[in-house]
């Protein structure tokens, strides 16, 4: 694990209408028992009570390398048989061909997403994020 990392993160409840940025600078081990201690059940179920208009956003995480600015995000939901899944959101840096590579490559900010992971799985990718492993993270959003 790179301890040199440092992280934000971020949170979106379902019943607050503000994302709520936790500002405090996180080591990426920390980082792990938020995600596995997160009431992911207790939000989901919350929602299943209420109607469409009265929820903001599915309960997420969303976790910041204060320094690369990439962010890797775990976002819950309910799969067809009740169980609970996750979508996982990656933000990077990405080198894109400008005009078809006629003027170099420029770099741009790009969001990726992945449907349909447990949390065991999900918490696997937020330690490759978490160690910097960008190349099985671009694996997974080929």
């Amino acid at each position: 694990m790179q301890s040199n990392m440092i992280f934000t993160y971020s949170i979106c409840d379902p019943l607050e209408k503000e994302i709520i940025s936790i500002s405090k600078n996180f080591k990426g081990e920390e980082l792990l028992q938020i995600a596995k201690n997160y009431p992911w059940m207790e939000k989901l179920n919350i929602m299943e009570q209420l109607k469409p208009e009265e929820i903001y956003y599915n309960p997420s995480l969303d976790f910041l390398n204060v320094i690369s600015k990439s962010s890797f995000g775990l976002s819950a939901h309910f799969n067809d048989q009740q169980e609970l899944e996750f979508s996982l959101w990656y933000r990077r840096p990405k080198k894109n061909n400008v005009f078809f590579g006629l003027f170099g490559e420029k770099e741009k900010m790009v969001v990726d997403d992945k449907w349909g992971y447990n949390l065991e799985a999900s918490l696997i990718y937020l330690n490759d994020f978490i160690d910097g492993n960008d190349e099985k993270l671009e694996q997974l959003f080929i």
